[in-house]
């Protein structure tokens, strides 16, 4: 068994060119890890048996699984563990800021260094570009048409998603190359295009169509989209790549502009091999950046390789406070940037002819705590100086693109950002009342905070007067449910049976319920390694969705019901052969009908909404 003291005990150091060699191209600076060093690094893995990595990861990779995997060398093992749940293990190994995520919560960082998982996850998915794999599903359409705005990191990931649970998925990017900042925004000595041209192939082949330069808000809006275009949810994923600026005398000379658009201008539009691409860039030679964020330090060393011979970090707080990763900071050091920590700049000095000449700055000192905690930067009286500069460059932040906001009735709030409610929904998703609500296992992968979150979305839609029933096998949900039906275990194979209807605490009493067993600890059933985090799913074997009609179901309108005890994907099923004849039998001398079926996400699961008519 390992320990802290048996295993590696330095963190396996990544292979780079050497500072002054890089500087003088845009070739990765980074070169990865070799098959050694990725063997040694995954020995610094205590596999915990309660690893704080996974839900440290923002998509709750395995990530003691892929690493085990890499200690056996089964690096196609590794590769299908990583994609599971990430269609992206090469451009997240080498962009996502694991220092604050998985390697944050590492156990063996309270001794020594994190373990190197961004490394290693980078390591497998170079590999599987290499080797060409792909672990594509098996998909069934569901019928649901998705439109996604915008093919940047939250699009990707949107798009990924939905096209796997069976959705018909079109992405619409503005920009002539999908990406989004991922390919303008990030530098090719840190995210090499070839690498996200890879990656985003994986998109398309899970059935993914994506539609450059396509602004919507010009071409067509969100409603249109939903209205005419026949989506039946948009996810907006535009990005916030509106710049800001300080508001100080000398920002409209030639030679200041932002950070987005040096990168902008570099990365994808080819700027750096001007004239033989055609977007022109002036750089200056003395280049002052304000700001001290990832942006920031890309800017900084794009410009060092554009030929600038001096550049400048100005940052009003302190190398501690720089919301930049480690790793950049050390970088833009290693190539000569020159840092000015606690420094404010107060003018951009022109040369009388429209032209930067100088920055004046002023000298900064930490005081008391503002609102965020962290120390507020006060001015020292006295302090200024000037230093020269031909060109001044803003990453100070940037605010949300404003295009949406502008063309479409969706509310904003006071920062321009959409307003959403606790289920990410807009002004523009509003629920009908008087509908029935069907999800087909909803919780599934979802962590259990999430769980909480969706028992309390189907309580609101329930309390709007709407009937929910959800397919389901969580017991935390089948404990909030105010009725439940529970199917045999032979549902779908010899016409099925109903084993059980009422409420929670008597189907603990149904001595044939396979559900009532498991919930009372009786009949635990294993579940794979692989779906640990699905720790309270109960697959009864034998149950089927395919052959349900001769089930007689009774749901009380307006209440929150789940069904369980049948498995697979039985949503459609359920509303073709019991729960739309059910529903008509019980509307019956009501003076209500189904009028029409609808679909769309909410929150977490793919629902069907059965619209009634009023009385």
């Amino acid at each position: 068994m390992k320990t802290i003291r048996t295993i590696p005990q330095e963190r396996t150091p990544i292979p780079e060119q050497a500072p002054m060699e890089r500087v003088t191209n845009f070739s990765e600076v980074a070169l990865g890890y070799t098959l050694e060093n990725a063997l040694n690094e995954s020995e610094r893995c205590l596999m915990c048996p309660e690893p704080a990595c996974i839900p440290g990861c923002p998509v709750e990779i395995d990530i003691p699984g892929f690493v085990q995997k890499i200690t056996q060398r089964d690096f196609r093992g590794a590769y299908d563990i990583l994609t599971d749940a990430t269609l992206l293990p090469a451009i997240c190994g080498r962009v996502c800021p694991q220092e604050d995520q998985c390697e944050g919560v590492c156990t063996v960082a309270d001794s020594l260094e994190s373990v190197a998982i961004g490394r290693m996850e980078r390591f497998v998915g170079d590999m599987a570009i290499k080797e060409g794999w792909t672990n594509l599903p098996y998909v069934e359409p569901n019928g649901i048409k998705v439109g996604v705005v915008g093919s940047g990191p939250a699009g990707i990931a949107c798009a990924a998603d939905m096209a796997k649970a069976g959705c018909d998925v079109t992405i619409y990017e503005a920009l002539h190359q999908p990406g989004g900042v991922l390919r303008y925004g990030i530098p090719e000595f840190r995210l090499p295009n070839s690498v996200i041209d890879a990656e985003m192939g994986n998109l398309t082949k899970l059935g993914v169509k994506i539609e450059c330069n396509t602004l919507v808000g010009r071409l067509f809006t969100i409603e249109q989209m939903i209205d005419e275009l026949g989506y039946d949810a948009v996810f907006i994923g535009t990005g916030a790549g509106y710049p800001r600026f300080m508001n100080i005398q000398g920002e409209s000379l030639n030679g200041v502009l932002s950070a987005n658009e040096l990168l902008t201008r570099c990365n994808l539009m080819g700027a750096g091999d001007f004239p033989r691409h055609d977007t022109p860039l002036h750089l200056g030679k003395h280049v002052a950046v304000i700001g001290s964020g990832n942006t920031a330090m890309d800017a900084m060393r794009v410009s060092l390789r554009l030929g600038a011979e001096k550049v400048y970090c100005v940052y009003r707080r302190t190398r501690a406070e720089s919301p930049a990763r480690a790793e950049e900071i050390h970088h833009a050091d290693e190539e000569g940037v020159e840092f000015h920590w606690l420094t404010a700049p107060v003018e951009i000095i022109g040369d009388g002819k429209g032209n930067v000449k100088a920055m004046r700055n002023i000298r900064m000192e930490l005081g008391a705590p503002d609102d965020s905690g962290r120390r507020r930067p006060v001015p020292v009286p006295g302090s200024e100086y000037e230093f020269e500069a031909d060109m001044v460059v803003y990453a100070i932040g940037t605010n949300a693109n404003p295009i949406i906001g502008q063309t479409s009735k969706i509310k904003l709030n006071k920062w321009g950002y959409i307003e959403t409610d606790d289920n990410l929904a807009t002004s523009l998703g509003s629920s009908l009342v008087g509908s029935l609500y069907i999800l087909d296992e909803p919780s599934i992968g979802l962590h259990s905070r999430d769980t909480d979150q969706l028992i309390k979305v189907l309580r609101e839609l329930q309390q709007l007067g709407n009937t929910v029933v959800i397919v389901e096998h969580d017991e935390e949900i089948i404990r909030s449910a105010d009725h439940v039906i529970d199917m045999g275990p032979m549902a779908g194979r010899h016409g099925g049976e109903v084993v059980f209807q009422g409420k929670y605490r008597d189907l603990l009493k149904e001595k044939k319920s396979l559900t009532a067993r498991y919930m009372n600890g009786l009949d635990k059933i294993a579940i794979p390694k692989q779906r640990r985090k699905w720790n309270n799913y109960l697959e009864i074997k034998g149950a089927r969705e395919n052959n349900l009609s001769g089930i007689d179901v009774k749901f009380p309108l307006n209440i929150f019901t789940v069904i369980t005890g049948v498995s697979g994907s039985g949503k459609s099923s359920l509303v073709s052969a019991i729960l739309f004849p059910a529903l008509n039998k019980q509307l019956h001398g009501t003076g209500r009908k189904t009028a029409d079926f609808q679909s769309g996400v909410l929150l977490f699961g793919y629902y069907i909404r059965i619209l009634i008519d009023p009385e």
